[in-house]
């Protein structure tokens, strides 16, 4: 588990996050700006990137912590998606904040069942301008 650090590395969260995320695809412009207010990891298997994280600090309009874990299809089942959710749920205390949140496209079953078994209580569905898979936003209730 590495922060991303440089181009390589930024790219390899990218794809990931496109890959589990294909309704909001982020160009490298956007990951270098969210590396800068966000904290990023990337998960390797020896070279092979294989899940990312985001942790988003609380602030005015979400005071509490975000957390976001994504791990590629292929390596699901494996314990990376536990590895990086509790490394994020460590950042996200020390970010403080009201609680931990978190938010998973509709359509990835897989990423759901992992909120709920880890505690996570649904708290609404939404979706963002011009989508048609609405986001699942969960706030952990443990």
């Amino acid at each position: 588990m590495i922060q991303p650090a440089d181009e390589a590395e930024l790219a390899d969260w990218r794809h990931i996050h496109n890959v589990i995320i294909p309704t909001d695809p982020l160009g490298p412009d956007d990951v270098r700006d969210r590396a800068g207010r966000y904290h990023l990891e990337v998960a390797y298997l020896g070279d092979t990137p294989v899940g990312c994280s985001t942790v988003r600090p609380p602030c005015e309009e979400t005071p509490a912590a975000t957390v976001i874990a994504r791990v590629l299809p292929e390596h699901r089942g494996r314990g990376f998606g536990t590895e990086l959710y509790l490394r994020g749920l460590a950042r996200a205390r020390e970010f403080g904040g009201e609680g931990v949140e978190t938010v998973v496209l509709a359509s990835n079953g897989s990423g759901l069942r992992f909120a709920l078994r880890h505690g996570f209580v649904e708290t609404e569905r939404y979706l963002l301008p011009g989508d048609t898979v609405p986001y699942v936003a969960l706030t952990l209730s443990v």
